[in-house]
């Protein structure tokens, strides 16, 4: 019987099918918790180990705030561990360990104190504190933003308040209040707060707000970098979101529900220019993020967030088991790209649209499906289907792949011969 690391046969064979593995995603969702607390014990050990290229005055702050995040889990586990997996957490982190040592590095660092105070205001400590704002701006991971226009804030939270103020306000003037109603839940009122808003349904949030959402340089080509709040028109996302759910709940409940627990952030992206077709990405250092400009419609919606579900199953599942080696050259032309594409690109994209025609499989033949999707999901089926074969094809031929991974592609291959009929023609 194979075994994939800690994913028993059964488990990686439904992965390999698309399916939601309910405990394999489990595991998944672990092991990438594990990997996420290595990747922070390594920057504190390169923080440690190159203290000589630190500001001293950047080295202390960021050892206060490892102090605090160890309090904030000990005070409650839960809380601080939402704190870390959630995905901009990740793109930070990946950002920090790549940066090179000097100014650059020393920006990075700052980042785990904001993180370290999220945590410890979701998770009920008290605190009197000082805290750094570029820009004067103190980004809380996964709550909101204060804008106060200071460079240090002083942040001061007893019982189920908070109040953040410029340091050396005097009175109730020039800062705002954050409520911890219990549950790690934290609410604001006042001039410069900014929340991120939930997605309906679910607990998913819209955020156009956190300054690691996308990176730098932006995503996809033309790069689309991140959009501003201003140009959000968060009721347009929130009527996608819902009709996307509706949509999928009434073709396949059981993927609806893993859209659900897989998506922690839904990051709007600004157009590239007139014309622009949507698109959307998610990046493999954030998992749980989907990165995309608004959808045209619930039905595109919908096949967004399938899409970009598997990238992130995927990436996570290939850092807890490798499905193919490092630092080939050799590229692939598949269908559905008019740029040849590494092996991993190649499996990637297997992936997603395999599940794609999956879901279009089911809409033939949904009667919850509008017509209209029925007859694109006709049209979409047999084009992906045939290309998704023939990139199959060329996994199962490559040399690159491990055993684990041959052995997913062989999954897939089955997967994808049992879709090889479309259920009844419309009519």
């Amino acid at each position: 019987m194979l075994t994939a690391g800690p994913l028993a046969e059964g488990q990686f064979a439904e992965l390999a099918r698309t399916g939601p593995a309910v405990l394999g995603m489990s595991t998944l969702r672990t092991g990438l918790r594990g990997h996420r607390l290595l990747l922070l014990k390594a920057l504190l050990i390169r923080v440690r180990r190159e203290r000589d290229l630190v500001a001293p005055a950047v080295r202390q702050r960021f050892e206060a705030a490892w102090r605090l995040l160890e309090r904030a889990e000990r005070a409650r586990p839960v809380v601080a561990r939402e704190v870390l997996d959630y995905p901009t957490t990740g793109a930070w982190l990946a950002a920090a360990l790549a940066a090179p040592a000097g100014a650059e590095l020393e920006h990075r660092l700052d980042r785990l104190e904001s993180i370290a105070v999220t945590a410890a205001l979701r998770a009920g400590c008290p605190l009197d504190l000082s805290a750094v704002a570029p820009g004067g701006t103190l980004s809380l991971t996964g709550v909101g933003r204060c804008d106060l226009g200071a460079e240090r804030l002083r942040i001061r939270a007893r019982g189920r308040m908070v109040r953040i103020a410029p340091e050396g306000a005097r009175g109730p003037r020039g800062g705002l209040l954050l409520a911890r109603p219990g549950r790690g839940r934290l609410t604001g009122i006042g001039p410069g707060w900014a929340a991120l808003r939930p997605l309906p349904g679910t607990a998913a949030l819209l955020d156009d707000l956190d300054p690691y959402r996308v990176p730098p340089g932006g995503v996809g080509a033309p790069s689309r970098v991140a959009a501003d709040r201003a140009a959000v028109d968060a009721g347009a996302w929130y009527e996608r979101w819902r009709g996307a759910h509706r949509l999928l709940h009434r073709i396949d409940p059981v993927r609806a529900a893993e859209v659900r627990r897989s998506v922690r952030a839904v990051v709007p992206l600004g157009a590239s220019g007139p014309g622009a077709v949507p698109m959307s990405a998610t990046l493999r250092a954030a998992p749980g993020a989907v990165l995309a400009s608004l959808p045209a419609s619930p039905r595109a919606m919908a096949e967004t967030l399938v899409h970009e579900v598997h990238h992130s199953k995927l990436a996570a599942l290939h850092e807890l088991v490798p499905l193919h080696r490092q630092g080939r050259a050799s590229v692939h032309q598949v269908g559905w790209r008019t740029d040849p594409r590494p092996i991993a690109g190649v499996y990637q994209g297997v992936y997603a649209h395999l599940a794609l025609s999956d879901l279009w499989w089911r809409a033939v033949a949904a009667d919850g499906a509008p017509r209209e999707w029925r007859t694109r999901a006709e049209q979409r089926f047999e084009r992906f289907h045939l290309q998704v074969g023939g990139a199959l094809e060329i996994l199962l031929e490559s040399d690159e792949l491990t055993i684990a991974g041959r052995e997913f592609a062989r999954h897939m291959q089955r997967h994808h011969a049992s879709l090889g009929r479309l259920r009844g023609p419309l009519g």
